[in-house]
């Protein structure tokens, strides 16, 4: 994938495995809806919740894209995440998720049971801005005539 390839791979998805460092164990690893905003990734957590609390410790965070079709292809962004703590920015995050998850955009009319919700869970949104990308061309095999030319390759990571 050339640089627009990645970045269009990025827009065009709504899943990923966010990871972060832990305090005292190897890396942890979540699956998470995200939206976009330009080129930052957004996702919504409680406050209380260990992304959120990783992320004040260290904003070094990777973000892998999941296509969600099988079989799977996926794009590995890093970046530099930045807790947002305004009420209003991770409402908005948590209904453009909401949307996502049910493929359709939900009625103005559950604004503010969306807005309770998070008030509720004490929600707050989490800012990735990419800054190198690692992608791994897929290799798949459909069929046993494309053991025949499997092939596999190292890569290695590229600016965003």
């Amino acid at each position: 994938m050339d640089r627009e390839e990645r970045r269009e791979f990025v827009r065009t998805h709504r899943t990923c495995i966010f990871g972060y460092n832990r305090k005292n164990d190897g890396p942890a690893m979540t699956v998470v809806y995200y939206v976009m905003d330009g080129d930052d990734l957004l996702v919504t957590t409680m406050a209380a919740r260990q992304k959120a609390l990783a992320v004040k410790r260290s904003p070094k965070v990777s973000i892998c894209i999941l296509d969600e079709k099988w079989p799977l292809t996926y794009l590995q962004v890093y970046g530099d995440a930045k807790l947002e703590e305004d009420f209003g920015l991770a409402v908005d995050v948590m209904s453009r998720v909401i949307d996502l998850m049910a493929g359709e955009k939900m009625p103005e009319s559950k604004r503010p049971e969306i807005e309770q919700m998070c008030r509720d869970e004490g929600r707050v949104a989490i800012r990735i801005t990419p800054y190198a990308t690692f992608a791994t061309p897929p290799r798949h095999v459909y069929n046993a005539e494309d053991i025949d030319t499997l092939t596999h390759f190292t890569s290695s990571s590229l600016p965003w």
